[in-house]
């Protein structure tokens, strides 16, 4: 039976070739940062983690520093893409700070947290990078506002609602990083819940509906 156009399937184009490359390549930079560090990740490291040529990953990327410059961006998506996606696995119910504090928790967990936490430190010294940073935080933290607002849509208007929330985030960053030199994922679990007794005590002028 002879097929028709419409049953072959369709060649993919140079340019969703070349797309579909950098996705590796950036990919695997996040990898390489979260299981060598900043330093570690080379491009050599790179390209075999993408299985990719190193003349390939050459041709996209000249350099290191060409390469994280444009991870950056694509973790910065990946990560406003986390916040969406787990906020619709939090059940707000009838305590939307416990759901709030909750929410961000699970946001930070896992590799795209630590990938973040190198290039941040990296920055520290290397002023190219930390202006890279700085331009995706603000995309980024949108997100994560705007996924909070699920919880409390007629608070996160208000300025001390987003205080509160940038405040949270704050502390928690600071018990994660901290545990990172002696791994327990326990202690930091105990160390957010006293942490979130402290932000649901503030949270009464910030996350709760005022009185009319």
């Amino acid at each position: 039976m002879t097929r028709t156009a419409a049953d072959k399937p369709q060649r993919r184009t140079q340019e969703q070739r070349s797309s579909e490359m950098r996705v590796r390549l950036l990919d695997a930079t996040i990898d390489c940062l979260v299981e060598y560090g900043y330093a570690g990740t080379t491009t050599p490291r790179v390209a075999e983690r993408a299985g990719v040529t190193r003349g390939a990953q050459v041709h996209h990327f000249g350099s290191k520093n060409d390469l994280v410059v444009a991870a950056i961006s694509h973790l910065a998506q990946r990560r406003a893409e986390t916040a969406m996606r787990e906020m619709a696995k939090v059940e707000s119910g009838a305590d939307p700070v416990a759901a709030a504090l909750d929410f961000l928790w699970e946001l930070h967990q896992g590799p795209l947290f630590i990938a973040t936490v190198e290039l941040w430190v990296a920055g520290r010294t290397d002023p190219v990078l930390a202006s890279a940073m700085e331009k995706v935080e603000p995309f980024v933290n949108n997100a994560v506002l705007l996924a909070v607002a699920r919880f409390v849509p007629d608070e996160m208007r208000r300025k001390d609602a987003r205080d509160f929330v940038y405040t949270a985030m704050d502390a928690l960053r600071g018990i994660l990083i901290s545990n990172f030199i002696d791994p327990d994922t326990g202690r930091a679990r105990r160390r957010w819940a006293r942490a979130s007794a402290n932000l649901r005590a503030a949270a009464t002028a910030s996350l709760v509906p005022r009185a009319k």
